[in-house]
């Protein structure tokens, strides 16, 4: 018994520190592609909050609620159960125990998110929901979205904020939807921005300590590997 309880004890001195890593930005600078890859190299959680805001949204368009108007969202908002699964290597979302991750990317729901998710009622929730997960991630986890840094985590070991030009992140978000128009790609992104940034409730926005990574010149690749390295100087000076 003995000689089991050292083995644990030196292999828990050994495992690096758990860490929980924030990664916000806008549509199409690779969040996604990226803290999936991040996470799966360290060993760690990962969550996709984004696909949160998109499930409750495609419940309400399934149900019936006005997404146009708020008040009815916010009387609605706490109806689904939303749950999310943390594998990087095979994320799921489930609503009301079906699955949800093929439905809440049509370009309906896309189009609604930004109004859903403004509604403060609908922040509260999943902003409560998120929290949960990250604190029950018990080696560390990647939580990729818009206002991880600022409001959902603002004591996240390390904040990263990705960016990009508008044409690279539409040129991205076009060669993910076959038959796209580029130029209507960009359009929607841009506008979707203004919303995100300018809504009264948890804004999209950079942290002040974060990490600011530009997109537009490097490959996936090198992302990854950028962030993987910030994570780890991270997890030494801890």
């Amino acid at each position: 018994m003995s000689t089991t309880v050292e083995t644990v004890s030196a292999a828990a001195r050994t495992a690096p520190p758990a860490v929980i890593v924030a990664i916000d930005g806008p549509s199409g600078t690779g969040k996604s592609s990226t803290s999936k890859a991040v996470a799966a190299q360290l060993g760690l959680s990962y969550l996709d909050t984004g696909a949160q805001y998109r499930a409750i949204t495609w419940w309400m368009l399934n149900n019936g609620v006005d997404v146009g108007d708020p008040a009815e969202i916010a009387t609605a908002a706490a109806k689904p159960v939303i749950v999310s699964g943390t594998d990087p290597t095979a994320p799921t979302i489930t609503v009301d125990g079906e699955d949800a991750s093929g439905p809440i990317r049509t370009q309906e729901v896309t189009s609604k998110v930004s109004a859903v998710s403004a509604v403060p009622e609908v922040r509260t929730l999943i902003t409560g929901l998120q929290r949960s997960i990250a604190a029950g991630a018990e080696r560390g986890i990647v939580v990729e979205g818009r206002d991880i840094g600022t409001t959902v985590l603002p004591d996240a070991d390390i904040k990263i904020f990705l960016t990009a030009s508008p044409e690279a992140r539409a040129a991205r978000r076009s060669g993910e939807v076959k038959g796209s128009d580029l130029a209507a790609t960009k359009e929607a992104l841009i506008k979707r921005d203004a919303a995100d940034s300018g809504r009264k409730t948890s804004p999209l926005a950079k942290a002040a300590d974060a990490v600011e990574v530009d997109t537009t010149e490097l490959t996936l690749a090198q992302v990854i590997e950028c962030v993987v390295t910030l994570v780890g100087e991270k997890q030494a000076a801890k």
